[in-house]
C-alpha cells in the first residue's frame, strides 16, 4: 500500500504533528508540555520521543548524508550539544535542501523526512543500511 507523503507507518498522526513534537523536545520542552502543545496523549508523545531519541545519531548521520547528496552548497548544521537536537537540525537542513533543489513549494521538511524514510522515520527498522538500491535516495548517496 502506498502512503501519502504526510503519513508515517503505524502512526495515526501526520508526520507534521510528530515533527512538531520532536522539534519542541529538541528546543528543550519535556514530554508533558510537548503533549499539550501537539494535543496528543502523553503516552503517545513519550513513545515518539523515546523512539526518536534511541536512534538520534543514526538519523542525524542519514539526513546529513542526504543533505550533502542533494544540496548544491550544503551547509552542515553546527553541533548543538544534544544528539536529539542535532538530528532535528539535520532533518530540517536536508528537508530544506530537497525542497529547494526540486522546487517543492508546498512540501515541508517533515514531509520530506516522511517520504525519504518511506514513512518509517519512527519504525524499528529505520534508518536502513546503505545497500538498498531501489531507493532513489540511496543512489544519490
Amino acid at each position: 500500500m502506498l502512503l501519502p507523503v504526510g503519513v508515517l507507518v503505524r502512526r495515526a498522526d501526520a508526520v507534521g504533528v510528530v515533527g512538531r513534537a520532536v522539534q519542541a523536545k529538541a528546543a528543550g520542552l519535556g514530554a508533558r508540555p510537548v503533549a499539550v502543545l501537539v494535543d496528543r496523549p502523553l503516552g503517545t508523545v513519550r513513545g515518539w520521543l523515546r523512539r526518536f531519541a534511541g536512534r538520534a545519531e543514526q538519523v542525524r548521520a542519514w539526513f546529513t548524508r542526504l543533505l550533502v547528496a542533494v544540496a548544491v552548497d550544503p551547509q552542515i548544521p553546527d553541533p548543538t550539544g544534544s544528539l536529539f537536537a542535532d538530528a532535528v537540525a539535520a532533518i530540517t537542513a536536508a528537508g530544506r535542501a530537497v525542497v529547494g533543489r526540486f522546487v517543492l513549494r508546498e512540501v515541508t521538511a517533515w514531509q520530506v523526512a516522511g517520504a525519504v524514510s518511506d514513512g518509517r522515520l519512527l519504525s524499528p527498522d529505520w534508518p536502513p543500511e546503505w545497500i538498498n538500491t531501489s531507493s532513489p535516495w540511496s543512489a544519490a548517496m
